[in-house]
């Protein structure tokens, strides 16, 4: 009988015992994996005028850019989690890091907008490559009672790195006068470096036909198998209005506050930057409180209408104080917190011979928040003449989510003891 992966990492009896558990080094890796990925993405939120001018480019155009990059980012989601639990999950993760930090760079390098948008769709596709493996191998080797907070101090480092990316761009562009393009080029090196820590940290490996068989009882996942479960149809529905109400945020917020706010330079990055800042107390916060209770549910109910409120607060008042207030709330209550309740939703449900599939599925549905939210947005600024109506929009649908959630059942948790219907 194949040993579960937990016990397979655990050092056999007699063998010296690592000093840093190998669940703490995935949880440290994977933090600083999306650190350099969010960097990667929010380098190019600060400098959005200053490529629109370049290009001649709509609000709509301006809003594609993001569009084209998680188009790619989402299209690969799913085949990276079929492949990282067909051939190994470290496999396919490393080599797409550091192919999207190579990616980046040439970005920078890019003379026009068509040659630039290809580029940075590549950017994307290679991202695609983290999610679902990543999530795989977290939830594996996280202890079940940790999970929700292990994925929590993980989640942190989308906010470390919208705020890192906000930075770069603010003061390498609009406070030391640098190209537009030099950020892509100092990501391209974080992203590498990571991307090598994570080869050396990782402990991967294919599993054999005998250990396959066992784990999957002789039988083969259908994707199809992944929508018959309540919970994880609640969960990709909130997950996608969680994700869209995100980016229309961190793709926005500094075009908002330079042309609707009148803040401009580093004061930009440092007002951006109050929502990720935000999430990291909060994210952490609600995931103890979920691991504490055993449960998810009550948890989404209190945070999702408060992030409803945040959302729309930040373009319905036009104090100042209102509008750091609503960008904090929503960083303690949106989608960077959310996120990893949702993410132990799915942990509660999935089949566990595919976890890596089951969490790209998850992302990808979330993630085609991410291709419509900034073009959409642009979109309605163009027909609307006004960036509000966008946010509005964006809290609409996360009443929709919040409906999602109520229909969640704490009962039937296949991959939780006791939680089983009766």
């Amino acid at each position: 009988m194949a040993k579960p992966l937990e016990k397979v990492l655990e050092p056999e009896i007699g063998a010296p015992k690592e000093k840093i558990p190998y669940w703490v080094k995935i949880v440290t890796v994977f933090f600083l994996g999306w650190i350099v990925l969010y960097a990667t993405r929010t380098i190019l939120n600060p400098i959005m005028g200053d490529i629109q001018q370049n290009f001649g480019l709509s609000n709509a155009q301006l809003g594609m850019i993001m569009s084209i990059f998680f188009l790619g980012y989402a299209g690969l989601n799913i085949p990276s989690g079929i492949m990282g639990d067909k051939i190994g999950k470290k496999r396919v993760l490393v080599p797409g890091v550091i192919l999207f930090g190579i990616m980046a760079a040439v970005t920078g390098m890019m003379p026009t907008f068509f040659y630039f948008m290809s580029a940075w769709l590549m950017v994307g596709i290679f991202q695609g490559f983290f999610y679902g493996p990543s999530y795989g191998l977290s939830s594996e080797a996280i202890p079940k009672h940790r999970i929700t907070l292990g994925s929590a101090i993980i989640n942190s480092g989308m906010a470390f790195g919208t705020s890192l990316g906000y930075y770069i761009s603010s003061y390498t562009v609009h406070e030391f006068g640098m190209s537009w393009k030099t950020p892509f080029f100092i990501v391209a090196v974080l992203v590498v470096l990571v991307g090598l820590a994570m080869w050396w940290v990782i402990k991967d490996k294919p599993k054999s036909k005998a250990e396959k068989a066992a784990q999957n009882n002789g039988q083969k996942l259908k994707l199809g198998e992944l929508f018959k479960n309540r919970n994880l149809i609640c969960a990709y529905i909130t997950i996608f209005a969680a994700i869209y109400a995100f980016f229309v945020v961190i793709t926005w917020i500094p075009y908002y506050l330079e042309h609707e706010r009148g803040i401009t330079g580093g004061s930009v990055a440092f007002v951006s930057s109050l929502v990720p800042w935000a999430a990291i107390p909060g994210s952490i916060l609600f995931s103890w409180i979920a691991d504490k209770m055993g449960k998810r549910k009550p948890v989404l109910l209190i945070m999702m209408p408060l992030s409803i409120i945040a959302l729309v607060s930040i373009v319905f008042f036009d104090s100042m104080a209102v509008l750091y207030i609503a960008l904090i709330g929503y960083g303690i209550f949106g989608k960077i917190s959310t996120n990893p309740v949702l993410v132990a939703v799915i942990a509660d449900n999935a089949p566990k011979h595919a976890y890596s599939t089951s969490f790209g599925v998850y992302n990808f549905i979330g993630m085609c928040g991410s291709i419509l939210a900034p073009y959409i947005t642009g979109y309605l600024t163009d027909v609307t003449g006004s960036l509000n109506t966008g946010f509005y929009f964006a809290g609409a649908l996360l009443v929709v989510g919040t409906i999602a959630v109520m229909f969640i059942r704490e009962d039937n948790r296949p991959n939780v003891e006791g939680a089983k219907a009766a």
